[in-house]
């Protein structure tokens, strides 16, 4: 482990804590699973305001997977890309229903075979439904793991990859949730706060 990680990791810690934080509304890891699938290209709380009634009118799993697409894609057109994530949502929950007893699998490959499903996702589930270590590879992930040094790729799975090598296993879901945390409020896609950033002498990208 390098030292240089490990300081990046304590600041973190220092700054954010270690508790576990999903930002994204469930009661359930069937809504979970859903909520992260509406979460691709949409903010979680516009998420969490369209699944708050989402989740009332389909309590159920069976309700999901016998919905009327059409119904299904107005009920989450403010997730955007509703056309896809309606189809998927559909296939995905009937798969559920018929192959898994209507139950979220935990395994990786049972996950990522399920439609509209990618290794993000599955990684979401397994590591707040079931606290397998996972890391979850978002927009901020990629983004501040390039800018700190500690990858040099861009495709998710590669990132997931190098952060897999480069973080201890204790670390995999904490990073995420610290590190959206921090590309939310400082490390920022268009105009980073680097004059408040904590993280300052560790980033590849700071001009003094």
């Amino acid at each position: 482990m390098k030292k240089r990680t490990l300081e990046i990791l304590s600041i973190l810690d220092d700054q954010y804590g270690r508790e576990y934080v999903c930002y994204l509304n469930h009661s359930t890891p069937w809504q979970l699973l859903i909520a992260t699938m509406l979460s691709a290209q949409c903010t979680d709380a516009r998420v969490n305001i369209v699944t708050k009634d989402l989740f009332r009118k389909y309590d159920s799993v069976e309700k999901f997977a016998n919905a009327d697409l059409k119904e299904l894609e107005q009920d989450i057109k403010p997730t955007g890309f509703y056309h896809n994530k309606a189809k998927n949502i559909i296939a995905c929950t009937k798969a559920l229903v018929e192959r898994f007893g209507g139950e979220v699998p935990s395994d990786i490959d049972d996950l990522t075979s399920l439609a509209g499903v990618g290794r993000k996702t599955a990684n979401v589930i397994r590591g707040n439904i079931f606290h397998e270590p996972s890391v979850v590879v978002d927009t901020h992930v990629k983004r501040i793991s390039k800018r700190l040094g500690l990858t040099k790729n861009d495709d998710p799975d590669k990132v997931e990859q190098d952060l897999m090598k480069e973080l201890p296993k204790d670390h995999w879901i904490l990073y995420n949730i610290q590190i959206i945390t921090f590309g939310r409020s400082i490390c920022t896609a268009r105009s980073p706060k680097c004059r408040e950033c904590f993280l300052q002498k560790y980033c590849k990208e700071y001009k003094m």
